[in-house]
């Protein structure tokens, strides 16, 4: 479970106080995320999302994070609103880290998405790209290209050779070609930039929530959809899904169309995409305390990707043209 830090009853109503909220009727750790605390929060009045920023989020973000939340439901996207305490603060501090309270929204997290949810996938993804164009604030990439090197230099040889001994000479070999390769000048927006099955809600066939924005920042906007494609487009035993990558691209496209540029840097992103997650496994994997209620994820199911993706190119993802669709 991601729960890093345990919170007794006392501590949980003597923050709920601090909110219009009602009074707490229970609170049970989330097992999804790898970066934060989370917990279900039901009160008197109704449930909501409480998250402690434990690693990978820096304080001074928080008001970007929250406050892109409040401007996408206002817009219309499916992301919940922040909570306000009493004061009017969209967070809180507690124990020396930062608490924040979110709205809840019904749903479910599908590990096997049909056709259709991953259409309706992409569809909220160029969605949120397109409500987000007005947003006024801007975040740097915390976890770009530089963080990849820094969190496998922290990892060090020895460390991904005991992961796996062939990690090491892929990690050299792949930051080498996209240190050269990365691209420049593609167009650029607030992306969400972590949007796993997980981190989408679901009702049937339609988006009902799209969550954990705690990675959102500023960056090529294909980049997000070549991380969703990553994340979406793959059985949990590594087969490539081509359905679910024809849906989840054409979703897309529908809404927001690609430029020729996008289109066929789209391989070359989803490169990073694997490693830029490959490094953040890698890292929790020889990192994570044995005490945690978190089970580290396996860095090599993301190696796997990045093998056929550098196999597969162009093919990975096939333009509208190709597929037959008017």
């Amino acid at each position: 479970m991601a729960v890093y830090t345990n919170l007794s009853a006392a501590d949980f109503s003597a923050l709920l106080r601090q909110y219009d909220v009602g009074e707490i009727v229970s609170a049970k750790g989330i097992a999804e995320g790898v970066s934060n605390s989370n917990w279900l929060i039901e009160t008197t009045q109704a449930r909501f999302i409480l998250t402690m920023y434990e690693h990978r989020v820096d304080l001074d973000d928080l008001p970007f994070f929250l406050g892109l939340l409040d401007h996408l439901a206002a817009k219309g996207s499916p992301v919940p609103r922040t909570i306000h305490d009493k004061a009017g603060a969209a967070f809180r501090m507690m124990d020396g880290k930062a608490v924040a309270l979110i709205e809840f929204l019904s749903g479910v997290s599908v590990d096997r998405p049909n056709a259709a949810q991953a259409y309706a996938v992409g569809s909220a993804l160029a969605g949120l790209h397109i409500n987000a164009a007005d947003f006024p604030d801007s975040r740097p990439n915390s976890m770009g290209l530089a963080a990849w090197h820094s969190l496998f230099a922290d990892c060090g040889e020895d460390g991904l050779r005991k992961i796996d001994p062939a990690l090491p000479a892929i990690v050299a070999e792949e930051l080498a070609f996209l240190d050269a390769n990365w691209p420049q000048d593609l167009p650029r927006s607030v992306i969400h930039a972590d949007l796993f099955p997980d981190n989408v809600l679901m009702l049937d066939n339609h988006v009902s929530g799209l969550i954990d924005f705690y990675f959102a920042c500023t960056d090529i906007t294909a980049y997000d959809l070549a991380v969703t494609h990553a994340a979406w487009c793959f059985t949990p035993d590594g087969s490539f899904q081509p359905e679910i990558a024809r849906e989840l691209m054409r979703g897309y496209t529908d809404s927001r169309p690609l430029s020729d540029a996008e289109q066929q840097a789209l391989p070359l992103l989803a490169r990073g995409a694997t490693l830029r997650f490959m490094a953040t496994r890698a890292y929790d994997w020889l990192n994570t305390p044995v005490d945690a209620l978190v089970t580290p994820k396996d860095p090599m199911d993301f190696a796997r990707r990045l093998a056929f993706y550098r196999e597969q190119g162009e093919g990975a993802f096939p333009a509208r043209q190709s597929q037959g669709i008017d």
